[in-house]
């Protein structure tokens, strides 16, 4: 791939020495080369194309990293990355150790603000903004938010302080719906080119001042005032930022280098809080994006000249099991309701918000409203379905406790993409939703250990009336197992013995069931015997079978993929603290109290010690180091499935 005027760029500086002609050619090499690092590894595809311009025009105008820029999510950022010294380095994108997916202040000085989580940024810039103004520096500080982002109710938060602060502050709204008409777009851009001219910003002051000046002024001002914002409601259709305090821009063509160009330039000039409105098109470049930007939003690996997938999965995911088990469930219960924060596609609700659109509810990326939202659901007698990824339902946690679980409401938590998420790294792994549910009174935890009981668990969680209940699965494939046809109940709280044995007991929760069970394999193979228990449960949990294994083996191991604080072995420990007799050891499993980075989940389940083979070689030596208590005689016990 031929890139000669990105070859030449190790900075913006660089960027900067090139005429405005050879933008353009620029912004196609950077196309080329993000289609083609995302193709082999996987990635944000379409929001980053889509930003190419853009990200070109900030870098020729501001003065960065002296200027602060801060893209809200990130998904847009990939073009950023490469203008900025880490172009040579972008085939390790998403790779371990290599570039993460979102800015990141450890990787790059560029970098000012880590996101990955939406509507941040404004806030976020604000802070750095006024902490600009304390130290008497004159630096811009610049934030890209998505229109999706604008979904979120923190941005708005931004943008309220941002206009009472009044200190200056450019949001550049990148819009990329493609849904506003023709005929607005066109006055809206012309009223642009005026409103943010010298001539009209100096005309403006001048009238504003010399009002002030006649008796009537105070009058005349607010006469004027309603004047104009009259006339901008004719016109414009943003008014709204106007009301926070902003002085509002737009909406211009995101992709039309040469404007953007001028009016960043001009925009620098305005003091205050502004926001310009660019249009963009999600996608722009690659033909097969374009017509589908939610599909190229986050893909994996990619036919670059076909669009086509590179992996062909062997067993359905965890997040197409649910979208088909709670379709299924929905046609025997007309009170099931599914909601999702701006993922249809990502929770697997696509098909049942085509086949009971009354019933399903996108909140966009609000994660608190979706769960106050679901209490409501619940409290009114429907069956509500929170379907949230682990690590954005953290973001609604007020509300889990005091709109949920004060109330002792049956709200249905659906949590995907539970534990080690893989390349999206430490922002969006999974790892703490365990910890942070199991302290709430009345909360019911669950975690299956392959996809036909997941079944099982989304139709227990159905029928489950008696308060809040959860479910963590993880990201991709199952593991292959048939489905039963029939969906059958379980009882609360009730674990599975899987395997007997003498030396030890491994009570594993949800993904860890099949490491443990590989896990006992290899260590049978050296002569420890290894009785294996699926939890099911994290709260409640099955005190009889645990107690019983704990007390017959004197030794017990638990595994979890999650966070170790105050996660599901901790659980297992306070049963075993009220165990009479003599100690039972135990040795937990878990994630290690530390943010793991971007990488294959195969390779981050080594790193953390809990790939089958890292657990019997844990367990072997702390059973050669540890002392076995005395075991108590008890009489076989049989699986309790």
């Amino acid at each position: 791939m031929s890139t000669p005027y990105l070859d030449t760029i190790r900075s913006p500086e660089d960027l900067k020495r090139l005429p405005p002609e050879a933008l353009p050619g620029v912004a196609e090499e950077i196309r080329e080369r993000i289609v083609h690092v995302v193709s082999a590894n996987g990635g944000h595809l379409a929001p980053s194309l889509g930003t190419v311009e853009l990200t070109l025009a900030l870098h020729y105008v501001l003065d960065t990293p002296r200027d602060i820029l801060i893209w809200d999510v990130g998904h847009q950022s990939y073009g950023h990355k490469i203008l900025t010294g880490r172009n040579g380095r972008f085939e390790t994108l998403r790779q371990e150790g290599g570039l993460s997916g979102f800015p990141r202040r450890a990787e790059s000085e560029y970098d000012a603000f880590g996101t990955a989580h939406a509507s941040t940024a404004i806030s976020a810039a604000l802070g750095f903004a006024c902490s600009r103004d304390l130290k008497k520096e004159t630096h811009k500080v610049v934030a890209v938010v998505g229109d999706g982002a604008l979904t979120g109710g923190l941005a708005f938060e931004g943008l309220n302080q941002a206009g009472v602060v009044g200190t200056d502050l450019l949001v550049v709204l990148n819009d990329n719906s493609m849904s506003i008409s023709p005929n607005v777009g066109a006055i809206a851009r012309y009223l642009t080119k005026i409103t943010s001219a010298p001539v009209y910003r100096r005309l403006e002051i001048d009238v504003w001042e010399l009002l002030g000046k006649v008796p009537a002024g105070g009058k005349a001002r607010a006469l004027v005032r309603r004047i104009k914002e009259g006339l901008k409601n004719l016109v414009v259709p943003n008014i709204l930022f106007e009301e926070f305090g902003f002085k509002y821009y737009g909406p211009i063509d995101g992709h039309d280098l040469g404007t953007l160009v001028e009016v960043l330039k001009q925009l620098k000039e305005v003091k205050g809080p502004v926001l310009l409105h660019t249009l963009t098109r999600k996608g722009k470049g690659y033909r097969f994006a374009e017509e589908d930007a939610r599909k190229y939003h986050g893909v994996s690996s990619f036919d670059k000249l076909t669009g086509t997938s590179a992996k062909k999965p062997s067993a359905p995911t965890y997040t197409e099991v649910y979208g088909q088990t709670l379709s299924e469930l929905a046609a025997g219960d007309p009170e099931i309701v599914a909601i999702t924060a701006a993922m249809p596609d990502g929770t697997g609700l696509a098909k049942f918000a085509t086949s009971y659109p009354e019933r399903f509810h996108d909140v966009g990326i609000a994660e608190q409203h979706g769960t106050c939202f679901a209490a409501g659901l619940a409290a009114a007698g429907s069956k509500p379905f929170a379907t949230i990824y682990s690590t954005f339902l953290q973001r609604a946690y007020d509300q889990i406790v005091h709109d949920v679980a004060v109330q002792n409401l049956p709200v249905r938590f659906a949590l995907d993409r539970a534990g080690l998420v893989g390349e999206d790294g430490a922002t969006h792994h999974g790892l703490f939703d365990i910890a942070y549910l199991r302290c709430l009174p009345g909360f019911v935890l669950m975690a299956p250990k392959d996809e036909n009981e997941f079944r099982h668990m989304l139709a227990t969680m159905a029928a489950y009336s008696g308060g809040p209940i959860a479910v963590r699965y993880p990201r991709g494939s199952g593991l292959g197992v048939p489905l039963d046809r029939e969906l059958r109940l379980f009882r609360i709280g009730e674990a599975e013995l899987l395997e007997q044995g003498t030396d030890l007991v491994l009570v594993a929760y949800g993904t860890m069931v099949a490491q443990a069970q590989a896990a006992a394999k290899l260590l049978a193979e050296r002569g420890v015997s290894a009785a294996v228990i699926n939890a099911r449960f994290a709260k409640p949990l099955d005190d009889r079978l645990i107690t019983e294994w704990a007390r017959r083996t004197g030794r017990v191991a638990t595994l979890e993929e999650a966070a170790l604080p105050g996660g599901f072995g901790d659980a297992v420990l306070e049963l075993l603290s009220r165990i009479p007799g003599p100690t039972v050891r135990a040795l937990r499993f878990g994630v290690p109290d530390r943010f793991f980075d971007h990488g294959a989940r195969d390779s981050l389940l080594k790193g953390a010690g809990l790939d089958s083979r890292s657990i019997a070689r844990d367990i072997e030596r702390w059973l050669k180091e540890e002392p076995r208590p005395k075991p108590e005689p008890l009489a076989p016990v049989g699986s309790n499935a």
